[in-house]
């Protein structure tokens, strides 16, 4: 548990200040732009959550495989997977991106973004989806690190980039007038700093993760293996993503008040999820790592102690939700909007209610790409994006924004019955060695980073 704690907490901090890019962006939008402007950032900021979560899931998933070569010991397949990593990461993201580009204003037309606000949003957006590839430059190095057992770098320089995004979102938006496009091109560029410091510390301490020309020569058996890990965990959180995306369109539909107050819902919902998803993430590398050294002993450990970890965090927020959510509400929209206040509170006192059961799936899934299940967590987030579509077609349209309240509790208890169910039969669960063939074999010396 200490050494999960000591890794989680600097990739905790770290990912609390790229929310706070999110939220700073939120907040001084609200305050001084209005709440037109606000709405018109929320109704596309699923989009961005959409492709960031891609990006980010794959090079997580192919940070797996950097783990697992970390813990048996093999420093020239480890090299080579970052170097797959990052042609293949660009690859993809280059297709990705440009098909976006080319389509963004058909897909807000089917966000249902109201067109009073659409100008806004498309410019808000456009330089957001361009700027994935600064995004997905983040993510590899973070993640590179992370596997390797160093969550420190990424935090200090997260942390740089959080002020400096909030002094360029005030340099751009008040001084220079540049509306909702200032607060996108503040996010990138102090991205991008962030990405200059990652780049030079890596060069300047970590001698395991430079690169030679030879390190490049992918074969076909290094592309499959990391579009394997990579993609199945970008799809496992696109699916996700996707499904709040298509709920998107429906909360889009019920009005100016009801997108704020779900903007603002959602940026304390991604803050109180936090731990859990870092816990969930921190999991995947110590899984991996650990899988790679042959120590499925210590895998078993980790997962009951960070289960535990996870309760306790539920029971706080419980409290907190219902307690305080109606005045983070209020800060976060600036607005004394009692229908906006109103909503956005019951939201969180709802949802925060069954956080635990978030929990077993988050940790449950995150676990499973760290030994190899690659398909029970696609799965898994399969029923989450089917149950979406169907409340956002059925119960929204019935029950307005009630039926976005209860999408969640009620998708989670149906995803979390296969993770269960696949992960007390999985081998190293069940005490049994996984075939040689499975997995990375060997012990390495790195065993005990994490």
């Amino acid at each position: 548990m200490k050494l999960i704690l000591l890794f989680a907490i600097p990739v905790f901090l770290g990912n609390l200040f790229q929310i706070c890019y999110s939220l700073v962006d939120t907040k001084i939008v609200g305050r001084i732009l209005g709440e037109t402007a606000l709405a018109a950032v929320g109704s596309v900021s699923v989009l961005y959550t959409l492709l960031t979560g891609f990006f980010n899931g794959l090079s997580l998933g192919f940070s797996v495989l950097t783990a697992r070569y970390y813990g048996s010991g093999e420093e020239r397949k480890l090299k080579e997977n970052v170097a797959g990593a990052i042609l293949l990461g660009f690859l993809t993201a280059g297709v990705l991106i440009a098909g976006i580009a080319m389509f963004i204003r058909p897909i807000l037309t089917l966000l249902n973004v109201p067109p009073q606000q659409i100008d806004m949003a498309l410019s808000y957006i456009t330089l957001l989806v361009w700027g994935m590839f600064i995004t997905l430059a983040y993510n590899l190095c973070a993640n590179t690190l992370r596997a390797i057992g160093d969550s420190i770098t990424p935090l200090i320089f997260l942390v740089i980039a959080a002020v400096t995004n909030v002094a360029l979102d005030y340099l751009f938006i008040l001084v220079f007038h540049m509306g909702v496009r200032g607060a996108a091109v503040a996010t990138l560029v102090s991205q991008m700093l962030s990405v200059v410091l990652c780049l030079f510390r890596i060069r300047q301490g970590f001698p395991i993760l430079h690169l030679a020309k030879e390190h490049f020569a992918l074969s076909k058996d290094q592309v499959v293996s990391l579009y394997k890990s990579g993609l199945s965990m970008g799809l496992m959180s696109s699916l996700v993503n996707f499904g709040s995306l298509v709920l998107q369109s429906g909360i889009n539909q019920l009005g100016t008040n009801i997108i704020v107050a779900h903007t603002a819902a959602r940026k304390v919902f991604e803050i109180w999820g936090l731990p859990v998803s870092v816990l969930g993430s921190s999991m995947a590398t110590y899984c991996g790592q650990n899988y790679g050294a042959g120590r499925y002993d210590r895998i078993r450990q980790g997962m009951k102690s960070v289960l535990i970890l996870g309760a306790v965090w539920d029971i706080i927020v419980f409290v907190l939700a219902h307690t305080v959510s109606s005045y983070l509400i209020r800060f976060i929209t600036s607005s004394e909007n009692e229908e906006i206040i109103y909503w956005g509170t019951l939201y969180l006192r709802v949802d925060m209610s069954f956080l635990l059961v978030c929990l077993f799936i988050v940790i449950l899934r995150n676990c499973m790409q760290g030994f190899g299940d690659y398909r029970t967590p696609i799965l898994s987030s399969f029923i989450e994006l089917v149950g979406k579509l169907v409340f956002t077609f059925v119960f929204v349209r019935l029950f307005g924004y009630w039926g976005i309240i209860w999408t969640e509790p009620v998708i989670w208890f149906l995803m979390v019955i296969p993770l269960i169910v696949m992960t007390l039969k999985n081998p190293v669960i069940r005490m049994r060695q996984p075939k040689a063939q499975d997995r990375i074999s060997g012990r390495g010396s790195h065993e005990q980073e994490i």
